[in-house]
């Protein structure tokens, strides 16, 4: 078998996460209290101007009062005019010094946060970027891709470890605003997976919107991450054999996911019910895949030792279901999708 040859990680587009506060604001922000710290200023000393003295005509005047705060703020000091009395000396030290070190401070946090902390979170960014690992990287963010991520996120997946790629400004502002790293870029390029570390993902979710997109695009994830699971999105079941041959681990067809609901809701009233429960995290039970325990061993696939519900377990690529010979007697290494209530519903074991 050719040696692949390794993946160079080109930086073409940086990940973006949503800041506090939109930068207009934060400038308006800054230079108003700045402006309202020089006003304050102004009225001490022209409250106090007979403290002052100007050293070139002897009146200190209101425009003298400004020019006066606006080189003590400084700190310039050209001397010309100063303050004499008692008063006004302690009025520089005990009012007016706490303000002229607020004012540079305002200047020097403006210079740093549109400055220094801009290149800083640029970095930042940069150095998560190339350390991303066991994250989740969501391919298209339409209405399946939010809703997987908002999922995900009430299932206790933090927002940082979530990627989401797309092309459409508008709806990767969604994805910001949740808090995500957000990329825009074309899924279907080499370049734009490899900038999100695809092949050191620990799942990859596609839904492009349109199955030849979705399937161009597993195709290429699985041309750079031979072992990362994949889950597509596909609407014509036509198109599901073709998504798995592409490399799709999990092919979700919505349309017929809906026709189960749909007949199972015929059939009796509660089955769509607790199908939807089933689904959500927000329901009163959750389906769970996990790795066999050292508890489980040994015990059939309904008595589990840890006492959740045993539904099905994979074992060497083959789904046995609870009722199967195999499924009496769990193994090492058994993969186990187990029932279990919501925390909010029950003790919850997994």
């Amino acid at each position: 078998m050719p040696m692949r040859k390794p993946i160079r990680l080109q930086r073409h587009r940086p990940l973006r996460r949503k800041l506090g506060l939109p930068v207009w604001a934060d400038a308006f922000l800054r230079l108003f209290a700045a402006i309202f710290l020089v006003f304050i200023v102004v009225l001490i000393h022209w409250s106090d101007r007979d403290g002052l003295i100007d050293n070139h005509d002897g009146v200190v005047s209101f425009s003298d009062v400004v020019y006066f705060t606006m080189i003590s703020i400084t700190t310039t000091g050209f001397g010309d005019i100063a303050p004499v009395s008692d008063k006004a000396r302690m009025i520089e030290a005990v009012i007016v010094t706490p303000i002229r070190f607020a004012v540079i401070f305002i200047f020097v946090g403006t210079a740093y946060n549109f400055i220094i902390k801009r290149s800083w979170e640029r970095f930042r960014m940069s150095r998560i970027q190339e350390r991303l690992k066991d994250h989740v990287v969501v391919l298209g963010f339409g209405v399946s891709g939010s809703e997987a991520v908002a999922e995900l996120i009430a299932r206790g997946t933090s927002p940082d470890c979530i990627v989401v790629m797309d092309s459409s400004e508008e709806r990767l502002q969604l994805a910001e605003d949740m808090g995500c790293n957000i990329i825009n870029a074309d899924a279907s390029r080499d370049e734009s997976l490899q900038d999100v570390r695809i092949a050191q993902a620990a799942t990859v979710l596609v839904s492009a919107g349109r199955d030849d997109s979705s399937i161009l695009i597993v195709l290429t994830v699985r041309h750079l991450a031979p072992e990362v699971p994949i889950t597509v999105v596909v609407r014509a079941p036509d198109n599901e054999l073709l998504a798995r041959q592409a490399g799709a681990t999990n092919v979700i067809n919505p349309v017929r996911f809906t026709g189960l609901l749909l007949a199972g809701s015929a059939s009796g009233m509660h089955t769509a019910d607790y199908l939807s429960d089933l689904a959500s995290v927000t329901g009163r039970v959750q389906l769970v895949e996990r790795e066999a325990r050292p508890e489980d061993i040994g015990r059939s696939l309904r008595e589990l030792g840890s006492g959740s519900l045993g539904l099905r377990l994979y074992r060497d690529g083959r789904a046995i279901g609870y009722w199967e010979d195999d499924a009496q007697s769990v193994q090492a290494g058994d993969m186990i999708v187990v029932i279990r209530p919501t925390p909010e519903c029950g003790p919850g074991v997994l």
